[in-house]
């Protein structure tokens, strides 16, 4: 079993940065593919980036593209979301997963498990 734990939402202004983390526990999660995926109101949850188990391959949904950065720690139970140049359209619950399957992973039905999510709000 893998929990996740998800922190560092809050406000920022557009054009501004904020970094998200995702605390992991549990066997294994240096094996998995991990990703960030966003909700916003009333709208269905969108892939954002994912990583794979080494760090050393990583995918970025074409909105966040040079602007987010998803990284990990292993050795600190630690996955990020460096999110920069911050648009509104960025806003939403952030959410941290992890796949027992190998290999960077888009899909969200592709995830095992899932955190309680982390708000971000873009706001001037």
């Amino acid at each position: 079993q893998v929990h996740l734990v998800e922190s560092g939402g809050g406000l920022v202004q557009p054009g501004g940065s904020l970094r998200l983390s995702c605390v992991v526990s549990g066997d294994y999660w240096t094996t998995y593919t991990m990703g960030w995926f966003r909700q916003a109101p009333g709208k269905e949850r969108v892939f954002v980036a994912t990583i794979t188990e080494s760090g050393r391959a990583t995918d970025y949904a074409e909105s966040v593209k040079g602007r987010f950065t998803i990284s990990r720690d292993n050795t600190k139970n630690t996955m990020w979301l460096q999110m920069n140049t911050a648009k509104p359209e960025d806003a939403g619950v952030y959410y941290c997963a992890a796949a027992t399957e190998t290999g960077l992973r888009i899909r969200e039905y592709q995830y095992d498990y899932w955190g309680q999510g982390t708000q971000v709000t873009v706001s001037s």
